[in-house]
């Protein structure tokens, strides 16, 4: 009798160990998604961080982003506090679910692609082309908002809308996803008529 109580016992554990690693195998069997689109930010500068080259805006709904313009953006010190900006960019994304390879570990965020600049007979601003992978994990998921919040290399966090509902419903907090990110920015700066 106490040999068919143990026997069930192990049974049972045998079975749990089994359908927890068929769990972990099923998270890296998620496909890798991409999606790309076209974004419109329309604001007012706000801030201007001239060292770090940092612009701070504001949108129309009290949202604030903030971006860095590169070197590569001729013409900086022409914005100013109060200007209005518009952004439209293109938007890639691909998010790989896989463990990193040890490349990756080594070197978690890279710079696939530069950007380029604007001519002197555009407006102040840039055309950026700048292409980034990096390892980042998954710290909150917002299922009712359809969002997750991702920590990169550098500690920085950044809000990722989910369109897929069946995708987010298989994330969990600390996966770790290889995520592409590149945008083609068109920048350009009109002052508010009065």
């Amino acid at each position: 009798m106490k040999f068919m109580k143990n026997y069930t016992i192990l049974l049972f554990a045998l079975l749990f160990s089994i359908n927890f690693l068929i769990a972990q195998e099923s998270e890296n069997e998620l496909e890798t998604k991409e999606r790309s689109e076209l974004v419109e930010i329309e604001g007012t500068i706000t801030k201007i961080n001239k060292e770090t080259r940092e612009v701070t805006i504001m949108g129309s709904n009290g949202e604030l982003d903030t971006i860095t313009a590169g070197e590569e953006v001729e013409r900086f010190d022409e914005i100013e506090v109060g200007d209005i900006i518009t952004l439209e960019y293109l938007k890639f994304l691909r998010a790989e679910f896989r463990k990193p390879t040890p490349e990756e570990i080594e070197e978690p965020l890279v710079l696939i692609a530069d950007a380029e600049k604007a001519g002197m007979d555009a407006q102040p601003g840039a055309a950026i082309g700048a292409v980034v992978k990096a390892v980042v994990s998954i710290q909150v998921i917002n299922l009712p908002f359809m969002f997750v919040i991702i920590e990169g290399p550098n500690g920085n966090l950044t809000t990722i809308d989910v369109q897929d509902e069946e995708l987010i419903k298989k994330l969990h907090v600390g996966q770790v996803v290889i995520l592409t990110y590149g945008e083609a920015v068109a920048v350009s700066l009109s002052k508010k008529e009065e």
